[in-house]
């Protein structure tokens, strides 16, 4: 029964790929749709994981300190440099998503 089943949805999935595209120089308006919507994807998956790594490492670096106060200074040195690197990713993918979203023609 899943041989069929999968059989069936490999010849309903290969159709799509037989249908006529835009010419060759011109480009569909519905890109400019699917590129919005990757943009937002894109922003909230980026969000979305850089605040559980920063959760992760702010709980780690609070245990190591709890565990250790003398190293205090060091760890929390090591805290906002973490901090710093995983904000930047998810700056860096809102900078690639500005530069997508203006590609869009209105």
């Amino acid at each position: 029964m899943r041989y069929l089943l999968g059989f069936a949805l490999f010849l309903l999935g290969s159709s799509l790929f037989a249908a006529e595209g835009p010419a060759a120089g011109a480009v569909s308006t519905s890109v400019y749709g699917w590129i919005a919507v990757a943009a937002g994807f894109g922003i909230a998956i980026a969000s979305a994981v850089g605040a559980i790594a920063q959760s992760k490492v702010v709980h780690r670096a609070s245990e190591a300190i709890a565990r250790n106060p003398g190293t205090a200074p060091q760890i929390r040195f090591g805290l906002i440099l973490g901090l710093v690197l995983i904000e930047s990713l998810v700056i860096y993918t809102l900078l690639i998503e500005i530069l997508l979203v203006g590609k869009i023609k209105l």
